[in-house]
């Protein structure tokens, strides 16, 4: 049994251990791992990988919390006051509102709380581990002392661990130490001594791979690795809040601002009216509260809450709450090809090899079932294929990539662990009946250069019998007949022609080439091969796009948005899945990365609106693209996935990783992380984050039109000499119960089916814009109007003052109930929607149906809230008045679908 022992109190410098002496200590072997005993062991004696959490917040910090507003304060000051002037009953209503809006938004904050918990699960580090002889990918948190880590460019490293094989090695430690470049590593021991900085034999957690790869046997794991002993340093830090709540914030001052000055105004016009200056105080105070609006906040956060609930359904995992609001505003989303817009299961189509023979190869997927052919379509002998076996072999060897059976637990099919592209070399192989795991044992691998963006080639040495010193050469084929200068020209320029051909069928393409007897020197590079390296041929693959992928494509285009391919492949290659795939139009051109570069940026900020596919770029070109694109006013979405990719992520205004092939710096360093890695997936997201913007517009729509109408109803019966049609508490009834019901349920509105076709939301919209005032200017008087002429015509038949109130404060909670109906769209009917559409909507609906019948006919709430019993009869003619609310409405929607479809006016996306 390989059994794992925990590091302890007194655990040893591991950095001063020898490589053999790390894994005696720790229980375990490099080639095979710990066992499922070991595993347990581990687990027992130290627990789960993870640091210390702080303690969740107590309930009663909650609920304290929600008493830290401005409104908080101006209701505790009308209850003093209500108690001073002698209204017990309207106080005890101000502290019961207060109460109940603590209890909801106490429940809405934990429920966001849980949520972003569980997204956070969703998006935890995955690492690759050696357990029982096997490669295993598992979370991090499930490291024990004794594991083997496996680490390549672009992995983040899960805990602290020994090294004990490195080839070329190089971790990004910045966030640990300080140091601004990778820090080159290998498994020579260091002297106890040695400071954090200098333990090169070491890797630890929260610092990446940049280069190499590497095994390392866990040491530390939790709270006992660097990153866990200064942990507490970063206690109680907060994510800053989001441009949106900061927006939401000050809009919710300038009302509190406004809502004083209205204080002061009815107070003087009461007393102008010599009106009683209790019941004057009361009203105003109550008029007041009303112009806040204390549901935006909790709105904002469960729209925020529910927007990244279903982009995790769609598949994308929000890291960043800014993300949400982003993508409404959208303009640009920069994708990859590979993966994001195809299928990510390349597939080798055809070969060229020096003697001008083109071959095509058959069979799709990673199955090794196919054949070759020739030109004339006649069927060859792989094996027997003198200049095509050398060529396999390449393919086969200088590859890092696995190709697994199907298994009937797990897979149902081929699968490849590692790159696709490799994984289809490997496939290829295996067509021509070569024995992958054979090959690999009988030509050992010596040493290696890996693959590098920036050189766009990888090379490694082998000891084969005949050729103990070969090296093989694989890459872009430019690159690589860079390294051919020794070849015939007419070859190297055949070969250009060929690798233009394949590309121009949308395939990538990769150049092979072979060196004997040559060393690899990591210092020197590619450079040393110059002129030695002989071609053996290129190989030709595609990857089809993703069906889905087309109408997304157009769906973008519809929304005012404009895919732009960002890719590695040649750019004919690029171009001609681009058109296929309506990314590319008439007029729309590709550049690839050495254009790119010769290009000025007066010259670039001019053909970008031309450039449809940027091809053959490096990471750092990613970066000059999304900074250029949001010099001309853009809002960029950037795809990537490697570790390179993290600073263009990181600066564009929605950084989008692949949750499959990304590594885990260019999640870290993203806002979101697509879990299938594909296009269809971002198109969903942005739906989603303008779905939420418009669900909170939709709010303040709704809380500015009613709380507008019941100042106006009172305004207008100060001045034209009537007693007050409502009383204080009925006021405060009305903003906080009767709208509040309905508030947080309307942000939970699910799309309305024509999002994608509006523009995008420009990134300094107002959240009160003219669209929505327009609206304001026809809902807020028609519901005044209406309520203040029944006041005035039931005041006019001589009807008791505390009827009339009574039928005005259920008549404006009638036309609440209507109004939340227009506020769901700009433009399509209420009628056609239907309330069904959002369950949460019709409950709240039908919840402040009952409240308000409690309060009318409940003789404890007559008593409160100043109602009387209203007969039956009455409430029809009621509900016919606040219906011409809707009916208002309908008509306005009408009149704008009609210009629309005539070409007179834009449909406003709210």
């Amino acid at each position: 049994m390989i059994e794992a022992r925990g590091a302890s109190a007194a655990a040893p410098h591991w950095h001063a251990l020898s490589a053999e002496a790390a894994l005696r200590q720790t229980g375990s072997d490099a080639a095979l791992g710990l066992d499922a005993a070991g595993i347990a062991v581990g687990r027992a004696t130290q627990g789960w990988n993870t640091l210390p959490e702080a303690a969740p917040r107590p309930l009663w910090r909650t609920v304290a919390q929600q008493f830290k507003s401005p409104l908080i304060y101006i209701l505790f000051v009308a209850a003093g006051m209500a108690v001073a002037l002698g209204h017990q009953g309207d106080a005890l209503v101000i502290l019961a509102v207060v109460l109940v809006n603590a209890a909801v938004g106490s429940f809405q904050e934990g429920r966001a709380e849980r949520s972003m918990a569980a997204l956070r699960r969703l998006a935890a580090l995955r690492v690759r581990v050696l357990r029982e002889g096997s490669e295993q990918q598992i979370e991090a948190r499930e490291l024990v002392p004794g594991d083997i880590l496996l680490l390549a460019a672009g992995d983040a490293v899960g805990a602290d661990a020994r090294l004990v094989e490195a080839a070329q090695l190089q971790v990004a430690e910045a966030a640990l130490t300080g140091e601004s470049v990778p820090v080159s590593k290998s498994v020579q021991a260091v002297p106890e001594s040695a400071t954090l900085a200098d333990r090169h034999c070491m890797v630890y957690s929260g610092t990446h791979i940049t280069a190499g790869r590497a095994r390392a046997v866990v040491c530390a794991i939790g709270a006992h690795t660097q990153v866990g002993r200064i942990a507490g340093l970063t206690e109680g830090a907060q994510e800053p809040k989001t441009p949106l709540e900061q927006r939401i914030e000050r809009f919710g001052r300038a009302l509190v601002v406004a809502a004083l000055g209205l204080f002061v105004g009815v107070l003087l016009l009461g007393l102008w009216r010599e009106l009683p200056l209790s019941a004057v105080l009361m009203v105003a105070i109550s008029q007041m509260v009303s112009m806040v609006p204390e549901g935006l906040p909790v709105a904002m956060t469960i729209a925020l809450a529910v927007g990244m609930q279903r982009m995790a359904g769609r598949g994308a995992i929000i890291r960043r709450l800014s993300a949400v609001e982003t993508l409404g505003s959208t303009t640009v989303i920069c994708t990859d090809k590979t993966g994001t817009l195809t299928r990510n299961e390349m597939t080798v189509v055809a070969l060229w090899l020096p003697d001008g023979t083109t071959l095509a190869v058959s069979g799709i997927g990673y199955a090794p079932s196919g054949s070759f052919t020739d030109a004339s379509a006649a069927r060859i002998d792989a094996a027997g294929h003198a200049l095509l076996q050398p060529l396999l072999q390449a393919a086969l060897l200088c590859n890092d990539a696995e190709l697994l059976p199907p298994e009937d637990d797990e897979r149902g099919s081929w699968t490849v662990l590692g790159d696709p592209t490799e994984g289809a070399l490997l496939v290829l192989a295996a067509k021509a009946g070569l024995d992958v795991a054979a090959q690999r044992q009988a030509a050992p691998r010596e040493a290696e250069l890996p693959f590098d963006s920036d050189t766009k080639l990888m090379a490694t040495r082998h000891r084969l019998d005949g050729a103990p010193r070969r090296v093989l050469i694989k890459g872009a084929p430019e690159a690589v007949l860079r390294l051919c200068t020794g070849n015939a020209p007419e070859l190297l320029l055949q070969a250009r022609e060929q690798a233009e051909q394949l590309a121009g069928r949308a395939l990538r393409v990769l150049a092979f080439a072979t060196v004997d007897d040559a060393a690899l020197d990591a210092e020197a590079g590619f450079d040393a091969l110059v002129g030695h390296t002989r071609l053996l041929g290129l190989v030709g693959q595609i990857d089809p796009p993703r069906e889905e992928v087309r109408s997304a494509v157009a769906d973008c285009r519809a929304a005012g948005i404009r895919p732009v391919m960002v890719t590695g492949d040649h750019k004919a290659t690029g171009l001609a899945i681009a058109r296929e795939l309506g990314i590319a139009g008439d007029g729309d051109e590709a550049v690839d990365g050495v254009e790119l570069e010769r290009m000025g940026e007066a010259e670039l900020h001019e053909r970008l609106p031309r450039i449809a596919v940027f091809a053959r770029v490096q990471p750092a070109q990613k970066l000059r693209i999304v900074e250029a694109l949001q010099a001309r006013g853009e809002v960029v979405a950037m795809t990537g996935d490697g570790v390179n990719d993290a600073p263009a992520l990181a600066r564009a205004d929605v950084g989008v990783a692949m949750g499959i092939t990304g590594t885990e710096v260019a999640k870290s360093a993203a806002k979101i992380v697509i879990t299938d890695d594909n296009f269809a997936t971002i198109v969903g997201a942005v739906l989603e984050g303008r779905v939420v913007y418009a669900n909170l517009k939709k709010v303040i729509l709704y809380l500015f039109a009613t709380s507008m109408a019941a100042l106006l109803v009172l305004l207008l019966a100060l001045m034209a000499g009537f007693p007050l049609p409502l009383a204080a508490v009925q006021i405060l009834w009305i903003n906080i119960v009767t709208e509040g019901t309905v508030t947080v349920n309307l942000v939970m509105d699910p799309p309305s089916g024509d999002e994608m076709r509006q523009r995008p939301v420009a990134r300094d919209d107002r959240l009160l814009g003219a669209s929505l005032l327009k609206r304001v200017a026809l809902m807020t008087p028609m519901i005044a109007g209406i309520s203040f002429g029944w006041f005035a015509w039931r005041i006019a038949q001589g009807a008791d003052v505390a009827l009339v109130q009574t039928e005005t404060f259920t008549l404006l909670a009638m036309c609440a109930w209507f109004n939340v109906l227009n506020c769901q769209s700009a433009t399509r009917s209420a009628l056609q929607l239907g309330l069904l559409k959002n369950p949460w909507l019709l409950g709240g609906l039908s919840l402040s149906v009952v409240l308000q019948g409690l309060v009318v006919y409940a003789p404890p709430m007559n008593a409160l809230f100043h109602t009387v019993p209203l007969e039956p009869a009455a409430l029809l003619p009621l509900a016919a008045a606040a219906s011409l609310v809707l009916w208002a409405e309908e008509l306005r929607k009408l009149w704008v679908r009609r210009a629309a479809r005539q070409g007179k006016a834009t449909m406003h996306f709210v």
